[in-house]
């Protein structure tokens, strides 16, 4: 039996997915991070595939989003999207402590994966913490500058009245950077890492990650590194990149029972 439970996490509102039989033992862990404009509920059928092979799976609601959210438009939410990003990569790291402390967790096994804005903070996890052992990026980007610089020529386009100051782009840009995986490639350190990515995308097209897995494929290890690219989908992750996560994280962590 697979356990559902609704709690907080240091104030944190989640979904902690386990089996029933380790709901209390120490065991791998993969916090799965939702998009933007999405909610924690959104990827139950992820968090169940992952509790199935014996992972212990948290699905926060991150700021402003689900059980957090206050109300914005979402062109209100747009203008808070890289502080959200940053919020929610410090807060992998309060969620992971606690379950430490709790002794829920194998330290030596958790991943990091998400869809969308969730592979945004999944890639920027992978630039600032070491104890990420395996991730998934679904539909994201680890290319957070280039990224902002095309969302804001975008937002520009769309709406020609909208200004931003040098100045608080610079502090926006100042922000992310030190979270961009692409300028700082060694910092993966040869981590396993699936990237899914629709070629149809209009929201974060996929040149950002392949250019980056095309970067890094030559200094990594056969079968560690993975790009699948659904010529046919758009913003919309299909069941084959939902098995897939899955399946990674089952190869990579290991299942509760096995040998590291």
């Amino acid at each position: 039996m697979i356990i559902v439970e609704k709690e907080r996490i240091a104030g944190i509102p989640v979904l902690h997915v386990a089996k029933q039989d380790i709901w209390k033992e120490v065991s791998p862990l993969v916090i799965f991070i939702h998009g933007f404009g999405s909610a924690k509920e959104h990827n139950l059928h992820y968090a169940y595939l992952l509790a199935e092979k014996g992972f212990r799976v948290i699905l926060p609601d991150v700021a402003w989003h689900g059980e957090r959210e206050e109300g914005l438009k979402e062109s209100q939410l747009l203008n808070h999207f890289w502080p959200i990003v940053v919020q929610t990569i410090e807060e992998l790291a309060v969620i992971k402590d606690e379950l430490l402390t709790r002794k829920l967790i194998d330290p030596a096994r958790i991943g990091v994966a998400g869809t969308s804005l969730g592979g945004i903070v999944t890639n920027g996890a992978l630039a600032v913490y070491d104890w990420v052992h395996a991730a998934v990026s679904l539909m994201g980007n680890p290319a957070y500058l280039d990224y902002a610089k095309l969302q804001l020529e975008t937002i520009q386009k769309h709406n020609p009245n909208f200004t931003i100051s040098e100045e608080e782009s610079e502090r926006q840009m100042a922000l992310i950077s030190k979270y961009d995986l692409s300028l700082q490639p060694e910092k993966l350190a040869g981590r396993p890492l699936l990237y899914w990515h629709g070629a149809k995308d209009p929201i974060v097209p996929y040149t950002f990650a392949y250019k980056f897995y095309e970067s890094i494929r030559p200094a990594y290890e056969q079968n560690k590194l993975e790009f699948i690219l659904d010529p046919r989908a758009e913003h919309k992750v299909s069941r084959y990149g939902l098995i897939q996560t899955a399946e990674w994280f089952d190869k990579h962590l290991t299942r509760v029972g096995q040998n590291t």
